[in-house]
């Protein structure tokens, strides 16, 4: 008796959670917080997930000065946009996100590197993490995954270079927003080529 109770109770309980989530009351709203329950559950099981899957390798990539400075230049140019930039304030996505976007340099990670470089290669479903392994090599993606896991605690040497690149690119990137008119007035063919400076930084 005790185990047909059990199975019923356990099949009550399975028919309970499929009906909440197929009659739509679970709240899927981009713009409201999820519950404390539902980020608990998330959170152990996407961390348990990688754990699981992800083979505990050493970095084949050592953590040295020039090492670190690539992965850097990498994170910069790939990662910082949504993940923050060091020596920045943290992107605040308010309440527009779920789950937050972690703010790496501010929050650092509680992943192995090897755990960085399996998320960073297959990404994470449902969280907008892509599968950078789609279009990075492996040997990319262990270099950021030891710049990331030191990101909180870089020798002074890499943070003072990857300060100057990161100046020197916003103000390469803010040069070229602003191109005289006058360069695509005088060939005006070349708008409808696609091959104006305007167009493509428009395009691109």
């Amino acid at each position: 008796m005790f185990l047909v109770g059990f199975l019923t109770a356990i099949a009550v309980l399975l028919a309970g959670v499929l009906g909440y989530l197929r009659l739509g009351f679970a709240e899927v709203r981009g713009d409201i917080g999820p519950t404390a329950w539902e980020s608990s559950v998330m959170y152990s099981a996407v961390h348990a997930s990688v754990r699981r899957r992800a083979p505990e390798l050493p970095n084949p990539i050592q953590p040295t000065d020039e090492n670190l400075i690539a992965g850097g230049k990498f994170y910069l140019n790939n990662c910082a946009g949504c993940h923050g930039t060091p020596g920045k304030p943290s992107k605040d996505y308010g309440d527009s996100l779920y789950p937050p976007i972690p703010q790496l340099p501010k929050a650092g990670t509680e992943y192995s590197e090897a755990q960085i470089f399996w998320i960073a290669k297959h990404g994470i479903r449902r969280t907008g993490m892509f599968s950078n392994g789609k279009w990075n090599s492996d040997e990319e993606l262990w270099t950021v995954a030891a710049f990331i896991k030191r990101i909180k605690e870089l020798p002074p040497s890499v943070r003072t270079t990857l300060e100057e690149k990161n100046r020197a690119r916003q103000t390469n990137n803010f040069s070229q927003a602003f191109v005289p008119r006058a360069s695509c007035d005088d060939l005006q063919p070349l708008w409808a080529t696609g091959t104006c400076p305007v167009t493509q930084l428009i395009v691109h």
